[in-house]
């Protein structure tokens, strides 16, 4: 049984994940092998592929989309060809709340955007605000502004002239309570794990596996329920919004950290998934 891993190499931080993925999957009788999803050299077979550590993917999000749209047809692929395709840009957030699921409140700034941040955000009543690209990953571009004026006004103009941004009001719970990240493999949660907030330039601390709310777990479910049948894996981080509710940060179907060090359940249960969708005939 043989299955591609798509990554990117060089990697722009260490996956934790993968090794103990490729070592599962090995351990099961899977010929498993880590691909460069953006060296042609790496896919002139059709080989089943699992979508990992492809987080370079950013910067070329067309090409990207390319390569999900040639690929998907000759083989399986995980996620579904759908579904990364859909999680790609951040507009998602939109389309989860017009369909009343709560997120963290969210205005859309279009590559070419010359507005006013200050105005915007007096509008909104928000003097605490994160910016950040609508397709991006990890902290990305990220940036956190308390004090907004002239020359943010100016900053982030520069920033929308090459790119769609997201601006969202600052989360004081992700400071106390935490971003809760919520992992699913193969239709079921497995786990959490806390995240502290990161921003540009900073490094991500995680806990161990963590127990959550079930308001927290009926928010990833209700984020999920239109795909939830699609999914091999899926990551919803979630925190407390002002009025103490959970509301969904990000909704993670591409290439997300899954945690695997912190639950062996999950690697089981994750390679036992693969494996059953290779033989199946």
């Amino acid at each position: 049984m043989r299955l591609n891993i798509a990554t990117c190499r060089p990697l722009p931080e260490p996956d934790v994940d993968e090794d103990l993925l490729l070592e599962g999957l090995q351990s099961a009788g899977i010929d498993a092998r880590m691909a460069a999803w953006d060296d042609p050299a790496q896919w002139r077979d059709a080989v089943p592929t699992l979508v990992r550590s492809t987080w370079n993917y950013i910067h070329a999000p067309d090409a990207f989309g390319a390569w999900v749209r040639e690929i998907a047809p000759k083989a399986p692929l995980w996620n579904s060809a759908a579904v990364l395709l859909g999680n790609l840009h951040k507009r998602y957030l939109l389309e989860l709340a017009a369909r009343g699921v709560p997120v963290t409140p969210t205005e859309l700034l279009s590559q070419g955007w010359n507005g006013s941040l200050t105005e915007l955000c007096r509008s909104r009543g928000w003097p605490d605000v994160v910016v950040k690209p609508a397709v991006g990953a990890a902290s990305f571009e990220t940036y956190r502004y308390t004090d907004i004026n002239a020359d943010v006004d100016a900053q982030v103009r520069r920033f929308a002239s090459q790119r769609d941004l997201l601006v969202q009001p600052y989360l004081p719970s992700v400071e106390d309570h935490g971003e809760r990240a919520l992992v699913w493999i193969d239709g079921e949660f497995t786990h959490a794990v806390r995240k502290t907030p990161r921003f540009a330039g900073g490094v991500e601390v995680v806990s161990e596996a963590i127990g959550i709310s079930p308001a927290e777990r009926a928010l990833g479910e209700a984020a999920l329920a239109p795909f939830a049948a699609e999914l091999l894996y899926a990551r919803v981080d979630v925190a407390p919004g002002f009025d103490g509710q959970p509301v969904v940060m990000e909704l993670e179907l591409i290439e997300p950290s899954l945690f695997l060090l912190q639950s062996p359940q999950a690697l089981e249960r994750l390679v036992a998934a693969v494996r059953r969708e290779l033989v199946r005939p």
